[in-house]
């Protein structure tokens, strides 16, 4: 397979007698040389491999005559070229640092994305960053999606990185959103716990399924900070963190968030729309969220720190003008 090609379909396996026993990643490290064990581990715990149409885990031991198909991800490249990229750095020290990321920036590089990434911004920014991500992703802890904007935490040496990934595992990570919803809910507050896997018929989405081997549990729990006709701003707490998690489960309780292309079926507002006129002016081109608040231990100190990034010009804006245009409804509070 060629450099930065993507496998639409699984390649599959059928478990030998001489490989009874073997661990599931060293079985996958052996057919594919190419790709290191902790890049095959990613693709595992993505959903990416099945023995006999369920997931397992890395450790699951294989039997005769099983049969394994996965999906190969894109061939692992040398680290990003440093590239100078501006970059809102809300927080530094030696061992770690957090980041306002701008919408429009894709976290590490992938398919279609080499360059520009928020990974090549921190090769320039920073002397050293952590290895254990691999690497293309070097520092990377956790992601926001593209067109997300916020707050998001990168570790600068792999300790850091460690205790920093503990956290996130423990769910003792605080993590609120703001976003900008179609429609206005009838709750003040409210949590919505459901699962999540992977979307049956898009390969780029992700979808409500229950009983199914892709799916994993997911709770968000949201508070109405404003309405108005027709939207409303939200504060929204995923408790779990799962890919588009915020973006499915809002979906699926009728507010989808503005704007989002995958889950709402529209990728932009236009002023005309929420004027009521023919003015194609587009207020919006992107997903109206973003990552407000993180709150965590320090890696290394223990001590509690709280990181907050208000709202970015774009989001604002279309606010400021939902709010002058749209008449706002009452949330009890």
């Amino acid at each position: 397979m060629a450099e930065g090609q993507l496998s639409d379909a699984p390649v599959n396996l059928t478990v030998a007698e001489d490989e009874i026993g073997w661990r599931l990643d060293a079985y996958l490290a052996h057919k594919f040389p190419a790709y290191s064990r902790v890049h095959l581990h990613r693709v595992i715990d993505a959903a990416g491999v099945t023995v006999d149409g369920r997931r397992v885990k890395a450790a699951h031991r294989l039997q005769p005559g099983e049969k394994v198909a996965i999906v190969l991800p894109d061939m692992p490249r040398s680290g990003p070229l440093p590239e100078n990229i501006p970059l809102d750095i809300v927080y530094e020290d030696q061992h770690m640092a957090v980041v306002n990321k701008p919408s429009g920036m894709v976290v590490h590089p992938a398919k279609g994305h080499w360059s520009g990434t928020l990974t090549a911004a921190l090769q320039f920014h920073f002397d050293s960053l952590s290895s254990v991500g691999g690497p293309s992703r070097p520092g990377i802890v956790h992601r926001l999606d593209r067109d997300t904007s916020g707050l998001l935490a990168v570790a600068k040496t792999d300790h850091a990185h460690f205790k920093l990934c503990e956290q996130w595992e423990a769910r003792t990570v605080g993590k609120e959103y703001l976003a900008i919803v179609v429609g206005v809910p009838d709750r003040d507050r409210d949590v919505i716990q459901q699962p999540i896997g992977i979307h049956p018929y898009q390969r780029e989405k992700m979808a409500i399924r229950r009983d199914h081997s892709s799916s994993r549990p997911a709770q968000s729990f949201y508070e109405v900070l404003e309405r108005f006709d027709g939207f409303a701003l939200l504060r929204v707490e995923p408790k779990t963190g799962r890919t588009h998690q915020i973006r499915v489960h809002m979906a699926h309780a009728g507010y989808a968030v503005l704007c989002d292309r995958l889950y709402g079926g529209r990728a932009r507002i236009t002023r005309g729309e929420l004027h009521h006129t023919v003015d194609d002016t587009p207020l919006l081109e992107r997903q109206a969220l973003h990552a407000s608040r993180l709150t965590l231990k320090h890696p290394e100190t223990g001590m509690p720190l709280d990181f907050q990034a208000p709202l970015p010009a774009d989001l604002s804006g279309l606010l400021e003008e939902i709010r002058t245009v749209r008449p706002a409804l009452k949330t009890n509070r």
